[in-house]
């Protein structure tokens, strides 16, 4: 009985999700995307392998060489995999990271301070909303450039409306208890009310909001990609070498179903360990959409 009372919720978590053989099936994929990313350089050379041009090589079938074939300027096919990897990873995780963050603060602040300040910031987030978050960071790429970097600004700014909903509709539950009110009372700043006591409270719907929306951020950095708004060539990413292979699809199938596998299964595992993990979070939601 002990042993059970000191157990922790993100342990209980564990638990929940360790009897669930789809769960750590999906939770396997997603850390061998990560250790693929970290690793990538020592996997396959990035300039010798994935950007290096040789027409001696142009869209060679996969073979034991080449695992994934070659593409029509003669690289691997398995190195710009690889290196793709890496970037999606990137741009996913940062964007999202950065969009939850200003999704703390916004619904933080909001359930907080209460009154016109929530109406304003909600008000903000319901013309965003209104939107598709592949027209903001479409007009956002559009102004900003390609770019790693700027499809990072664009699909987190364009992110942001998701993460301020679900964050303030668990926040409103928590910022009237006594423990808040106690702060309020002994004279404590909001940044430390909201790093202290609200955050610590919130992890669970924050790492649900977060991990859902890493699946949409890896089809969004392939969409952009794919329309040329995205990651510059020669740069192996997994949309723009979609794009490369549409013209070669008939007779060289590989080089459109190589990089789609890749952003498919990826977001699937991110998509349905998001999935697991509400549920473990809330087993009262099983189930439910």
């Amino acid at each position: 009985m002990n042993s059970k009372k000191k157990r922790s919720p993100l342990y209980e978590v564990w638990l929940r999700l360790r009897v669930q053989p789809m769960a750590m099936v999906t939770l396997s994929g997603i850390i061998i995307l990560i250790l693929v990313a970290i690793f990538a350089d020592v996997i396959a050379d990035y300039n010798g392998m994935a950007l290096m041009q040789v027409p001696a090589n142009k869209l060679l079938p996969p073979s034991a060489e080449h695992i994934f074939g070659t593409d029509n300027f003669g690289r691997d096919m398995f190195a710009r995999i690889v290196h793709g990897a890496r970037i999606a990873v990137l741009i996913s995780f940062t964007s999202v990271i950065f969009s939850t963050t200003v999704g703390i603060i916004l619904a933080c602040s909001a359930t907080l301070f209460g009154g016109k300040v929530d109406m304003v910031i909600m008000r903000v987030i319901d013309v965003l909303s209104a939107i598709p978050n592949i027209v903001i960071a479409l007009s956002i790429v559009a102004g900003l450039g390609a770019g790693v970097w700027q499809l990072v600004v664009a699909m987190g700014i364009s992110s942001i409306p998701m993460p301020t909903r679900m964050i303030r509709s668990k926040a409103i539950s928590i910022v009237n208890m006594e423990y808040i009110e106690s702060a309020k009372a002994l004279g404590a700043k909001t940044p430390h009310i909201i790093t202290n006591h609200l955050v610590p409270n919130l992890i669970s719907i924050i790492l649900v909001v977060g991990t859902s929306q890493i699946a949409g951020a890896i089809m969004t950095t392939a969409t952009l990609s794919f329309l040329g708004l995205g990651v510059t060539p020669p740069a192996p990413e997994w949309g723009l070498m979609l794009n490369d292979g549409m013209t070669y699809m008939r007779r060289d199938p590989h080089m459109v179903y190589v990089p789609g596998a890749a952003v498919l299964l990826t977001s699937l595992c991110v998509a349905i360990f998001g999935d697991f993990l509400r549920d473990a979070f809330d087993p009262q939601l099983k189930g439910r959409i």
